[in-house]
């Protein structure tokens, strides 16, 4: 058994390196896609089935993105990015947990050993695609700030020079939003990489039953990463379109 920190490559499309980390992600992507596609057609005023159990998970994060935001129609704006973060994130922590995601692949040689490689691997547990996602918050934050109190009040929050204090406190805001870059991906990357490798360790020694606990153990955590992602998107954004 071996443990590669970095996804594996297991196709190429031109000069595109296919990792097995990418492929699940283009999965849950199309999923996601036919699910909405699905769910919203023939839309009914009183949802049943399918339209029903999307609209009440919608609904739940929208009061919870609202108690955060506090106003309505700022929260209209906002919520399909911080609800496309959340549903992202977790549909690909729990997707990771399906069995046959980390366990069935190939065996290649490299550098005269045989390696197990794997066809699909949680997107989540590549540093790449948490530091894009933590990308993609933080630059979105930023947008949002200048675009709801203008680019001078924003650029004050970082550059003010009428005081050798509060031009301080502006760097250390700055030095603080590029930090959110990496404690973001380093918080959601860490914790389903943790567990990546508990699970394959723990079915490794003791198989079948040993590793439930830890399996519903791991989707209560992937749940709360996701949760604590699009929060904590949800409060910077809250700091940032508010004038200080």
């Amino acid at each position: 058994m071996e443990i590669s920190l970095a996804a594996e490559k297991i196709g190429q499309i031109g000069p595109l390196p296919i990792t097995n980390s990418l492929a699940l992600s283009w999965i849950v992507t199309l999923a996601l896609i036919i699910l909405a596609l699905v769910a919203s057609k023939n839309l009914k005023a009183i949802p049943r089935g399918l339209q029903n159990f999307v609209e009440t998970i919608v609904e739940y994060l929208f009061n919870l993105v609202d108690n955060v935001i506090g106003n309505e129609g700022q929260t209209k704006k906002y919520f399909p990015l911080i609800a496309t973060i959340f549903i992202f994130v977790i549909c690909n922590n729990w997707l990771g947990l399906i069995p046959g995601v980390g366990t069935i692949g190939l065996h290649e040689l490299k550098e005269g050993r045989n390696v197990f490689v794997p066809v699909l691997r949680s997107a989540n547990a590549d540093l790449n695609t948490t530091l894009i996602l933590a990308v993609i918050s933080v630059i979105s934050v930023q947008i949002f700030g200048i675009a709801a109190i203008g680019f001078i009040k924003y650029s004050k929050k970082f550059f003010n020079f009428k005081s050798p204090i509060l031009f301080f406190v502006g760097i250390l805001e700055l030095v603080s939003e590029i930090s959110r870059m990496v404690s973001f991906s380093f918080r959601l990357f860490g914790n389903i990489f943790a567990g990546e490798i508990l699970l394959t360790v723990v079915a490794f020694l003791v198989p079948l039953i040993a590793p439930l606990p830890f399996f519903f153990l791991e989707l209560f955590v992937g749940f709360i990463q996701a949760l604590v992602f699009s929060m904590l998107t949800t409060v910077f954004i809250k700091s940032a379109i508010s004038e200080h």
